[in-house]
């Protein structure tokens, strides 16, 4: 995890984002990238006849205000010990980020955005979503991985061994059903085998839903990050099931969480 990029803002949990970042660039030898954005598509409204009128005024206070964001990011990273550029964007702020995160090996984002499910299924990078007011500590000491043997699951698996290569307790969660698909979770055992870690697996009685079996567990035992798959259902099947992805996205008590589709 060597080009660090984070969602810059004034909101509650920029401080967690900052700190996390900057802490994985300093535990890996990164590069941190703090991305400022205004989307000028928030300025612009389209009358009934179909034509665009753009708040001119409140997009220049826009600009004004973001950019002197972005100075003060500069000039707060300067006085520290971590490699870092201030980037500014004009996109949409969805659109923004995935873009950045093409050249990104992690994104740092808050779960109170609302952006980290979109961005999981559509950055080409890891997402690592958190709590407004909880940063990531590292080393990690108990990380949890949710295995269900597809192929979201073991992509996330990949993206956090940087991660889990300190770790000092690794567990790999499985909920017990009938299903036979993908993967059987001691591959994903070998596999972190192969780069030296060392970790315990644990299959779950299913209690009144995978998420909540899941949930039950990793607050048991005390976890610090999750990392699970994200995955991608119709609106009709989100609305009527809800879906592990979004509970977890959802729960306030869930640790941080690295996500990837």
């Amino acid at each position: 995890m060597r080009s660090i990029l984070v969602q810059a803002g004034r909101d509650a949990g920029m401080g967690a984002r900052l700190d996390t970042a900057m802490d994985l660039a300093r535990v890996h030898g990164g590069h941190l990238t703090v991305l400022v954005d205004t989307p000028v598509d928030k300025y612009v409204t389209v009358d009934p006849y179909g034509g665009a009128i753009l708040a001119r005024e409140a997009l220049e206070t826009a600009l004004k205000e973001d950019d002197a964001l972005a100075a003060a990011f500069g000039e707060r990273l300067a006085n520290d010990d971590v490699p870092f550029d201030v980037a500014q964007s004009e996109l949409p702020q969805l659109d923004a980020l995935v873009r950045s995160g093409d050249l990104a090996d992690v994104l740092v984002v808050s779960r109170s955005s609302g952006l980290a499910g979109d961005l999981a299924l559509n950055a080409s990078c890891p997402v690592l979503a958190l709590p407004d007011h909880t940063a990531l500590k590292l080393p990690l000491g108990t990380v949890c991985i949710a295995w269900d043997g597809g192929g979201e699951a073991a992509r996330a698996m990949k993206a956090a061994v940087p991660l889990l290569a300190q770790a000092a307790d690794v567990r790999v969660l499985t909920v017990a059903s009938d299903k036979a698909d993908g993967f059987p979770p001691t591959e994903a055992l070998h596999y972190l085998s192969r780069h030296g870690i060392k970790a315990e697996l644990t299959e779950l009685a299913r209690g009144n839903s995978v998420e909540e079996t899941l949930a039950a567990e990793v607050a048991r035992v005390g976890a610090e990050l999750l990392v699970m798959g994200a995955y991608s259902h119709s609106r009709l099947r989100e609305f009527l099931f809800g879906g592990v992805t979004r509970f977890f996205l959802d729960e306030l008590t869930a640790p941080p969480l690295l996500i990837a589709h």
